[in-house]
């Protein structure tokens, strides 16, 4: 026997003001003064106008961290009486010990408590939200906060790519730019947080029933897509762990960059996160078009837009696009966090009614993983 869950408050902190598509380089630097060739080419494709960096213009220096970026989101839910359990997402922790739920709780000073963190990319706040779902639903807790984050700016900067260039001087000669992998997610990802507040019964105002949460990974057929602490060898699909290159080769090979095998990606990302997965659904859970008032894709960049689309066509699920709802094009693309600073934009609108039904769906390229949750508004 299971209990009801629900999402009875949302919240988001979103750092600074937006930064525009001209003003991205100056804000996070370019590398070796040289302007990047790829910039335009991914804010083409990507749809994305405006973005968040935890960056301080004035100075130009991060101006917090990942767990005080986090405690700004969990501090604009109200009132933490009675939270029991604290469970995190991100891709970019501050540290690699100890773990970021407990920084978080640190900054936040709150009672002891149950603190959890998710590790991933994308999924992996919404693999935070699970266990809060679960820990509420078994009856083990009765309120928990699930929250989600991420600070890339200060991995994106331009002198973080300095000793590489110095080292591939030669090659770059011919291509000024850094290797396309590296270059294309400096302007697809940014900073920001959000948080939401669970509880064993509604609010007194719209509240959210989670009614399911599915999560799958792909890595049994796909090879690595998406990482970062890590680097392939030319040529090869096998991943070699930080700790198997010396601190010069770090540097020279930017080894804690983040990375991404666009090929890869856009060979296997709808089939692999969406369509097959979801498909399953269908069948599980009776999902019909009709009955989904509001559908939130995470989607990295707008040119999956139709790609998904189709999928969902495909599949027999055709979701009418007035039904979609993203604010990836004003918010950016901010990894873990991104679904929850959607829903959280969506909820506060006034949009959501009693009775709606509403599907997210959240892919997570790293090695092809996806997740699922379903709810309804009462």
């Amino acid at each position: 026997m299971t209990s009801p869950v629900y999402i009875t408050r949302t919240a988001a902190y979103m750092p600074f003001a937006p930064v525009g598509n001209d003003e991205m380089e100056s804000v996070l630097g370019m590398v070796s003064e040289r302007p990047s060739r790829a910039r335009a080419l991914v804010l083409r494709s990507n749809g994305i106008t405006s973005r968040h960096y935890a960056i301080d213009r004035a100075t130009g220096e991060t101006a917090m961290s990942n767990a005080q970026l986090t405690a700004h989101a969990i501090r604009a839910l109200g009132d933490p009486a009675g939270v029991e359990v604290l469970a995190t997402g991100t891709s970019t922790p501050d540290q690699l010990l100890p773990n970021h739920a407990v920084m978080v709780h640190g900054e936040l000073g709150w009672p002891r408590l149950e603190a959890v963190a998710c590790a991933g990319i994308c999924l992996s706040g919404i693999a935070a939200l699970k266990h809060a779902w679960m820990s509420i639903a078994t009856g083990s807790a009765s309120k928990a906060v699930a929250c989600a984050s991420e600070l890339v700016s200060p991995m994106m900067r331009g002198h973080r790519f300095e000793a590489e260039v110095q080292h591939k001087l030669q090659a770059l000669e011919q291509r000024p730019e850094l290797a396309f992998e590296k270059d294309f997610l400096r302007w697809m990802l940014s900073d920001g947080a959000a948080a939401l507040m669970l509880q064993n019964a509604p609010g007194e105002t719209l509240s959210l029933r989670i009614d399911w949460i599915s999560l799958s990974s792909a890595a049994h057929e796909l090879s690595t897509c998406m990482y970062a602490g890590a680097d392939k060898e030319p040529g090869t699909d096998t991943l070699q762990g930080w700790l198997t290159f010396t601190p010069q080769q770090q540097q020279e090979r930017s080894v804690f960059a983040i990375k991404q095998d666009v090929k890869l990606l856009n060979a296997n990302i709808v089939r692999a996160t969406l369509a097959e997965p979801l498909q399953a659904l269908v069948k599980k859970h009776g999902l019909k078009a009709e009955d989904i008032d509001w559908f939130l894709p995470h989607i990295s960049s707008m040119y999956f837009y139709e790609p998904v689309m189709q999928a969902l066509a495909d599949i027999g699920l055709p979701i009418p696009r007035e039904r979609w709802f993203t604010n990836l094009t004003r918010k950016g693309n901010t990894g873990s966090a991104a679904p929850y600073i959607m829903l959280d934009e969506l909820f506060q609108s006034g949009r959501i009614q009693p009775g709606h039904k509403v599907l997210m769906f959240i892919p997570e390229s790293g090695r092809f993983s996806s997740g699922f949750v379903f709810m309804e508004a009462c």
